[in-house]
């Protein structure tokens, strides 16, 4: 089944989907502007020791990595996820979304009762 990532291309964050070796993929404009084309590249490649481990235990596990962090005086959100070609099938490999966070954004608590 071929995969196409368009929808992504211009959106408000960075978006990474590599196989389940760890080559890339897709990536949109923001991640192509933050890292340059790294498409057909492996990640473990561009990736220290722990990082990736961190990226093989997903791979084996489908566990998510999620995470925030500060670099320049921004704010950012990270979330790795698995994907997958069939619903319940094996893993295809990983997506990474970063996110930059506002400042003062708002946060809803809906299980508070008012």
């Amino acid at each position: 089944m071929k995969q196409t990532w368009d929808y992504l291309e211009n959106v408000a964050f960075s978006a990474i989907v590599c196989d389940k070796e760890g080559i890339v993929l897709y990536q949109n404009a923001l991640a192509r502007k933050r890292d340059g084309d790294v498409i057909g590249q492996n990640l473990y490649n561009c990736h220290g020791k722990k990082s990736g481990e961190k990226i093989r235990h997903m791979m084996e596990t489908g566990e998510s990595n999620t995470y925030e962090y500060i670099q320049h005086g921004k704010q950012y959100f990270i979330h790795h996820t698995p994907w997958y070609e069939e619903p319940g099938g094996e893993i295809s490999g990983l997506i990474e979304l970063e996110i930059e966070v506002p400042q003062n954004y708002p946060l809803f608590n809906r299980d508070k009762k008012e």
